[in-house]
């Protein structure tokens, strides 16, 4: 069984670590992030702090009766700043690996990320990932989506290769590009800021899964957490945040 397996079937936690007792004696759960990461977790004009993760932290910590205390920190040593407890968890959009998962404890995924394609909204040659040929394709260079644009079952005309992805949405706008390939959270908060521009290809090219990530000692807190998270997704909460950034429901399991 790999490393990735046990860490997203160990769901059950640990009674009497005491760090869950140590979280709920503060009142608080301090939650470490990047700040500028749209729309998981970034600063609206004001400067106030905004997303997907803030608005599902922020009522976990309600319903467990904490407070939320965000930390921002570098992205770069992000889970050494959590195993030297600069804060509580990790929560901000961040990949389920492997080799992660020898660091840190996850909850289960509560959104399947990954890489898309994404169209003009008036585009019908292609319905489906399986039906892109002769196309010319455009992705971020560095990103992710240059690898996944080789896992498409054709291989692209042309792979043009942006300094960031609204360059690219304005070729496919303009139609020099057919796709653009792009991070799945990333793709869906740019299209739900314009409505009626763009729609996306059903399926993934690539999945990569978003937890909340633990020290592995705290057991306790990290079960506390999933409990609440579950509720919150049998209940249609985190449906209806999905909706809010997403403007649909990307956090159900089943359609994953």
């Amino acid at each position: 069984m790999s490393v990735l397996l046990v860490a997203l079937t160990a769901v059950a936690f640990a009674a009497g670590d005491g760090s869950w007792s140590r979280a709920k004696g503060a009142g608080k759960l301090v939650i470490g992030l990047d700040d500028s990461f749209p729309p998981m977790g970034y600063r609206d004009a004001s400067g106030k702090l905004i997303g997907f993760d803030v608005d599902a932290a922020e009522e976990v910590g309600k319903r467990l009766g904490i407070k939320i205390e965000w930390q921002p920190t570098a992205w770069d040593g992000v889970i050494h700043s959590l195993n030297a407890k600069k804060f509580d968890c990790i929560w901000n959009g961040m990949t389920i690996t492997d080799e992660r998962a020898k660091e840190v404890a996850f909850t289960k995924p509560y959104i399947m990320d990954g890489q898309i394609a994404i169209v003009n909204f008036k585009e019908k040659r292609f319905k489906g990932l399986k039906d892109l040929k002769n196309f010319k394709a455009g992705t971020q260079k560095g990103s992710s989506g240059v690898e996944a644009v080789k896992k498409l079952a054709t291989a692209p005309t042309e792979l043009k290769e942006y300094e960031d992805y609204p360059k690219a949405l304005l070729d496919l706008e303009a139609g020099r590009i057919d796709v653009v390939v792009v991070d799945n959270v990333t793709g869906r908060d740019m299209i739900a800021k314009r409505p009626g521009k763009f729609k996306i290809l059903p399926g993934m090219i690539s999945k990569e899964p978003f937890g909340v990530a633990f020290r592995k000692e705290d057991a306790e807190l990290r079960g506390k957490v999933q409990q609440t998270l579950d509720k919150m997704v049998k209940d249609g909460t985190m449906a209806k945040i999905s909706r809010k950034w997403f403007a649909e429901d990307i956090t159900n399991p089943k359609k994953w």
